[in-house]
């Protein structure tokens, strides 16, 4: 009778004490995936300064590098501040379909031993801390050469908070999209489509460069342009494996996905480009590369080597088509074709991310009974975010326009260049 009171009270004890510790047993540090994603967290940085940076101060003229590079620098320091003050609480925290709570402004309850998985929090916090810099910085390309540096800053908090925080509630937090089961492995909603939007209106809004569309506006360095179109590259490996969040076989088919689809993207550029210019051009590599990486980035969680081809070559068509007939078409000055490249690059990765993830293709497959129906959840996401980001843009241009006297450059101070008139300094002396 002892005996079978013992085995009872085993068992009570397993169910009352034993359970709680099995749930806590999936929040061990793991220093392998904690490792890992603290090597993506300075990879993503990394992109943006100094590759973002570099990438875009070659493509301007002489006279504007310096605020290109200064504008993508001071984005990196607000945006964490603004990350860490308000945005990780009502981007991360349980809340309604749109947007989070309050209860974890300036990292409340954070500590040593907050988890995120298997990793700590506060790794968590500093990875997506860089993704809330790289998305607005993103933006920088489509006004370059034209807006004052104090209307960016103050455009870029106002869409950050009313657009980046509740896209990425609703895609990655466990809103909206989340619920439908929108596919965007590592941002092809919530970065590039979001920030491309922004881009596009932003330079509709503020009208074109002087000059444009009759006066050539040649890249001052393409030397710069090609270094940090390496070095996006190189850091988007971070990007897309790091978004894994894991040192697994999800990262690892990811990193190869995010190798591929650049390549593709490049040669199929570069054939469009020796078939209509008789010539390849480095620029066009460059861009080429970036626009296979914004098309792969939703994606990259759930394809194969196959999709990866496909999309980096149809990304590779339509990006440029976009980036050169559309905006000569439309008459809009996307200075360095932000647009056509993150914003044209992403919405094609989100809708075939479920096309493109066919086992037959080396992908994972899809959770939904068909791949129409993922189809059109992808579709209803980009258009939801379209719409947002395009109304949050304009009043964000509006509120920029009117608080800083004019959001553009004086005639005479974009005829002297942002650098001197900006920040009373040169990007070259001598």
């Amino acid at each position: 009778m002892r005996s079978k009171l013992s085995l009872a009270s085993g068992i009570v004890g397993l169910i009352c004490f034993g359970l709680p510790s099995l749930a806590q047993a999936t929040k061990v540090l793991d220093r392998g995936d904690t490792a890992w994603t603290i090597m993506a967290t300075a990879l993503v940085l990394f992109m943006t300064v100094p590759g973002l940076a570099l990438f875009y101060g070659g493509l301007v003229k002489t006279k504007n590098v310096l605020s290109v590079l200064g504008q993508c620098l001071a984005i990196a320091g607000w945006m964490i501040m603004l990350w860490v003050a308000f945005g990780y609480s009502l981007a991360t925290t349980e809340g309604n379909l749109l947007i989070g709570s309050s209860s974890k402004l300036l990292l409340t309850g954070l500590t040593l031993d907050s988890m995120k998985g298997s990793i700590p929090e506060s790794v968590f916090v500093a990875f997506q801390a860089t993704f809330a810099i790289i998305t607005p910085a993103l933006i920088v390309g489509a006004f370059a050469e034209r807006m004052k540096f104090s209307a960016m800053l103050v455009f870029m908090i106002v869409w950050f908070t009313l657009s980046y925080l509740p896209i990425w509630h609703m895609t990655w937090g466990g809103g909206l999209f989340a619920m439908w089961g929108v596919l965007d492995f590592a941002g092809g909603i919530v970065v590039h489509i979001n920030a491309g939007i922004a881009a596009l209106v932003l330079c509709i809004m503020i009208g074109p460069r002087k000059g444009y569309p009759s006066e050539p506006f040649r890249p001052h360095s393409l030397v710069l342009t090609v270094l940090g179109a390496g070095m996006l590259w190189f850091g988007w490996i971070g990007f897309n494996a790091g978004s894994q969040l894991a040192a697994d076989r999800v990262a690892g088919m990811a990193l190869l996905v995010t190798l591929i689809a650049p390549s593709a993207a490049l040669i199929v550029w570069m054939l469009i480009e020796w078939k209509t210019h008789g010539k390849p051009s480095i620029l066009g590599m460059a861009t080429a590369v970036v626009a296979g990486l914004a098309a792969i980035t939703p994606a990259c969680g759930t394809v194969g080597p196959g999709g990866a081809v496909l999309i980096g070559s149809i990304s590779a068509t339509a990006c440029y088509f976009a980036a050169s007939k559309m905006k000569q078409n439309f008459g809009y000055d996307d200075s360095l074709d932000v647009f056509g490249v993150h914003g044209v690059g992403g919405l094609v990765g989100v809708l075939l991310a479920g096309l493109c993830a066919a086992k037959f293709l080396g992908g994972s497959g899809i959770q939904t009974p068909t791949v129409t129906a993922q189809f059109i959840v992808q579709l209803q996401a980009a258009v939801i975010t379209i719409v947002w980001s395009g109304v949050v843009s304009f009043f964000g241009y509006y509120i920029a326009n009117s608080v800083t006297n004019g959001a553009r450059v004086s005639e005479e101070g974009e005829q002297i260049g942002l650098d001197l008139t900006d920040h009373d300094e040169s990007g070259y002396v001598g």
